[in-house]
């Protein structure tokens, strides 16, 4: 039985850094990786159906954490991982369908028994997401490392994955 494995680019492609997962995921689409389908997507509350179906499923997103821009986190947030920090789940819930995101697709996911098996979750952290702004430069050079990351996660598919320094 043959695995399958879905890369999801998230994010708006003009809004600056936001457009890097989709940047990534066409970038990962172009090394053409047999057994690997590549989505780009700006919609999170379309997260459960594209992944529910998939043994493995890497979603790439910028990020707010507060670290530098350009920097990498890669967070397991499959079925048997535990749920994400923070309450994630009731904190994205006080915006109203607006403010569903990533984290609350995962929750969400999670509580319906729609998870993949394994789901890395690969976060950007970004600077600017402005309309009609181009990557920070920052951002554009994380670029490969990020791509690099992802086709190592979806061509082995293998070690647990819980941190990448920066």
């Amino acid at each position: 039985m043959t695995e399958r494995r879905l890369v999801i680019g998230l994010g708006s492609p003009d809004r600056g850094d936001d457009a890097v997962g989709t940047v990534v995921a066409r970038r990962v689409e172009a090394a053409g990786l047999p057994g690997v389908t590549v989505v780009v997507h700006e919609d999170p509350t379309a997260l459960i159906d594209l992944w529910s179906d998939t043994d493995m499923t890497v979603v790439v997103d910028a990020v707010r954490s507060g670290g530098p821009a350009g920097g990498m986190l890669l967070v397991e947030a499959g079925s048997g991982a535990a749920p994400l920090a923070d309450q994630a789940w009731a904190r994205t819930g006080r915006g109203g369908t607006h403010a569903f995101g990533l984290a609350a697709a995962v929750e969400l996911g999670r509580a319906l028994g729609r998870l993949p098996a394994r789901l890395v979750v690969v976060g950007v952290e970004g600077a600017g997401f402005e309309h009609g702004a181009p990557l920070s430069d920052a951002v554009a050079g994380a670029v490969d490392p990020v791509v690099d990351a992802v086709l190592a996660l979806v061509a082995r598919d293998e070690a647990v994955v819980t941190g990448v320094p920066r």
